[in-house]
């Protein structure tokens, strides 16, 4: 077997390594959340001011693409 592996003979070694893996795996999906949340926010905030100028791009392109295929 290999010098630098080790495999404690008593199991009960294992429960802080699992308790900290579960206590940062918690976390990260919190964080993860979080961040999907507050990304969700900030883009409807984002389209709630720039609504009008993106109806106006969207328009533009469209008369654009219109013109274009004519």
């Amino acid at each position: 077997m290999m010098p630098f592996l080790y495999f404690p003979e008593d199991k009960m070694e294992y429960i802080p390594a699992v308790i900290s893996l579960l206590l940062f795996f918690a976390l990260a999906v919190i964080v993860m959340r979080w961040m999907m949340k507050k990304s969700k926010k900030d883009q409807e905030r984002f389209e709630q001011e720039y609504h009008d100028i993106l109806e106006q791009k969207q328009k533009n392109t469209q008369a654009t693409n219109t013109s274009s295929n004519q």
